[in-house]
């Protein structure tokens, strides 16, 4: 499955910013919301070009990803107007508009974003957009919250049958294992 290569990409940022700067579970364990240098460092390993983002920038960067998270909140709870309403409310708030780009060797591309957005803007402009070619398609149900005991990261599926139920490999893995204990040592499994 997929929107168009320039939008899977910008789909795989938002994933990747929600997860890598909300707070909550990652694969059974607690994951802190990082805070001032570290908040900055994560976003910065996510962002495309090596973006140098500010504590500021990074700051309002994180409260426009926290209303992200719940879009995929939402999606997972079977509430998709929900989601769609935290989208439009962004796309109100940033306003991004679509123009072509050709760069770094792409063809021909629409983003998302006004030049004249700083960073933050910058980046949820097109995140939110993303998201919402994702929600205005037949694929809403793709986006996901992790059904792993203790992980709340969030993921797309872009798996061909849409079966995906996991953040990754390794909360799948420790559900699977789990389930086999559970059965070898005669327990039942929920």
């Amino acid at each position: 499955m997929d929107f168009n290569s320039h939008q899977d990409a910008v789909v795989g940022i938002a994933v990747d910013l929600v997860n890598a700067t909300t707070p909550g579970h990652s694969r059974g364990r607690p994951f802190p919301e990082p805070r001032g240098a570290d908040l900055v460092a994560a976003m910065q390993r996510v962002l495309p070009n090596g973006e140098r983002l500010n504590q500021e920038l990074a700051d309002k960067l994180l409260g426009h990803v926290r209303r992200l998270r719940a879009v995929f909140e939402a999606v997972e709870r079977d509430d998709v107007d929900a989601g769609a309403g935290e989208v439009n409310a962004l796309l109100d708030q940033l306003r991004p508009s679509p123009f072509l780009e050709k760069h770094d060797g792409e063809p021909w591309h629409l983003h998302f974003h006004s030049r004249d957005d700083d960073l933050a803007d910058g980046w949820a402009g097109p995140c939110t957009t993303a998201l919402a070619t994702v929600l205005g398609s037949d694929y809403a149900e793709r986006l996901g919250v992790c059904s792993a005991p203790e992980c709340d990261r969030v993921y797309v599926d872009v798996s061909r049958n849409g079966t995906r139920r996991f953040c990754s490999t390794a909360c799948q893995n420790r559900v699977k294992a789990a389930a086999h204990r559970a059965r070898a040592g005669g327990l039942a499994v929920s």
